[in-house]
């Protein structure tokens, strides 16, 4: 219920769509399952191609934090990688609940920075967490 609270929170300003996936590792590269994931969740699907996933292999023990075209044209280049190293901080100390939000709220921040909340905008993905 936290993920999903900081998941609101962070969308609360923003018309960007963030997601938290979790699964016990298929045997798939952590990032091509990402991939994978993020169009079978049709994030690919936003308006503004501004939805980050958050995809977690328990198993294989990765994460990945991929951002459709729209938010990594405008993020700075060294921002998931930052994000990615504030989670994993968190994962190494088996903080994971606090690592996730964490990282869905500073992806948050990016997405409010560059694709603000505007009246009629919906949410257009839900904020529940997926599981594989």
């Amino acid at each position: 219920q936290d993920i999903i609270e900081a998941i609101q929170k962070a969308e609360l300003n923003t018309s960007g769509e963030i997601r938290v996936h979790l699964e016990r590792g298929p045997n798939l590269e952590a990032f091509e399952r990402a991939m994978e994931v993020f169009h079978f969740l049709k994030m690919d699907n936003t308006k503004q191609q501004n939805g980050v996933l958050i995809y977690v292999a328990i198993d294989t023990k990765t994460f990945v934090i991929y951002g459709d075209s729209g938010i990594n044209n405008v993020v700075p280049d060294n921002f998931w990688d930052s994000t990615k190293d504030l989670i994993q901080s968190h994962f190494k100390a088996k903080r994971f609940k606090d690592g996730l939000i964490e990282g869905i709220l500073k992806a948050g921040e990016q997405l409010e920075t560059h694709f603000p909340w505007f009246h009629g905008d919906s949410n257009e993905l839900s904020n529940e967490i997926s599981k594989g």
